[in-house]
């Protein structure tokens, strides 16, 4: 996907080297060349953006259930063992 961006943007260029003026150029540079492959660029990465939003939320979500399940395992472990809180003496 990159090379084909490479590639368009070397074409943009060589495109906007051949104007009259400079103004002419980056104009062309930046309407042809830049703002478009932004474009094309953000929409083609929207599926892995999305990807990464799902596993991310599904880390978040496990590693939520992990602590619950390790204070639920505290809890009852002190409710089960309360001569442990004495010291011996």
């Amino acid at each position: 996907m990159y090379i084909i961006a490479i590639a368009w943007l070397y074409v943009v260029f060589m495109m906007s080297i051949t104007e009259q003026s400079a103004v002419a150029g980056v104009t062309t540079f930046l309407l042809y060349g830049v703002f478009p492959l932004t474009i094309v660029l953000y929409l083609m990465g929207t599926p892995q953006r999305k990807r990464n939003r799902q596993k991310m939320e599904k880390t978040k979500a496990s590693r939520k259930e992990e602590s619950a399940i390790d204070e639920q395992e505290k809890c009852e472990h002190k409710q089960s063992d309360p001569a442990a809180d004495k010291p011996a003496g």
